[in-house]
């Protein structure tokens, strides 16, 4: 065969491998992950705390129903932070009797796509007097309360148990360890203090993300708190929160329609094999 025979059946075999290896290409770049959705999906909530506590109420848990007031010293509310601090925040306090005490803070926030799934980011900034590497009955009063965040399509709440103790009612895990609708961001020991004065630590959870869905309406509830196994007086001061929630779209499973690129891709590789048996049966009769 000469080579005015072979060139058009070489041009075809090369559009062909062309077209096949595009295909390929746009088949692995675009094939469904669970991925973070790329187009600015994302829902930022912002509580700096400045004039009152935005919606944040605080409650006790993993403590006796009909506890005595007096020994547990619990106490909370909206004020300045202490000398040496700018601003204010939601001040925490609560002595630990019953061996594992939670204080924590609760929000619920909207205007979030409903029945969806969302990766959520949490920041906050935290005021605690503790040095770190101190010592105290049942654990550290600073490595030994642990810092907790959450997210939950349920409003979290206590409810009491055989024990008569108060419980919640989402999973936040036990003192170090995390549950499913909370993660440890760390503990409130910060190795600026150095004679008990109130310094400022920032914790989060980037190493760490959790996922929660939404309700029918687009709700979901936002919880932060401390689990303590120190057996004494914490007192701290929570002066800005920041949930950042992210929308997750889902593998798509089941019903697939192709994209536009690919059934035109493969319009293409029909008509090139199409070509090339043309080719192949004219230069046939040719000989």
């Amino acid at each position: 065969m000469t080579n005015s025979h072979r060139n058009p059946l070489r041009k075809i075999r090369v559009q062909l491998m062309l077209l096949i290896a595009a295909f390929v290409t746009m088949s692995v770049l675009s094939s469904p992950s669970g991925a973070l959705a790329q187009d600015g999906t994302e829902a930022v909530y912002d509580y700096d705390f400045g004039s009152d506590a935005e919606g944040w109420t605080v409650g006790f848990a993993d403590l006796p129903v009909g506890h005595d007031q007096s020994i547990f010293e619990l106490d909370h509310g909206h004020r300045p932070l202490p000398d040496g601090l700018e601003g204010s925040g939601v001040y925490v306090q609560g002595h630990n009797r019953s061996d594992d005490l939670f204080m924590f803070l609760k929000r619920q926030v909207g205007g979030l796509r409903p029945n969806a799934a969302y990766a959520v980011s949490v920041s906050l900034d935290l005021a605690a007097n503790v040095p770190t590497a101190t010592f105290g009955i049942g654990g550290s009063p600073g490595e030994s309360v642990f810092v907790k965040a959450g997210a939950s399509t349920v409003e979290p709440v206590t409810g009491e148990d055989r024990n008569r103790y108060l419980r919640m009612n989402i999973d936040k895990g036990n003192q170090a360890n995390g549950g499913e609708d909370m993660v440890v961001l760390g503990n409130v020991a910060n190795g600026e203090v150095v004679n008990r004065e109130y310094r400022i630590k920032t914790l989060d959870n980037v190493d760490l993300p959790l996922s929660v869905s939404t309700d029918a309406d687009g709700r979901v509830w936002l919880i932060v708190g401390t689990d303590s196994g120190f057996e004494g007086l914490s007192a701290l001061y929570y002066s800005r929160i920041t949930y950042t929630l992210s929308i997750v779209e889902p593998p798509k499973t089941g019903g697939f329609q192709p994209p536009v690129w690919a059934v035109v891709l493969l319009a293409g590789i029909g008509a090139a094999l199409a070509g090339l048996g043309l080719t192949a049966l004219r230069l046939r009769h040719q000989r």
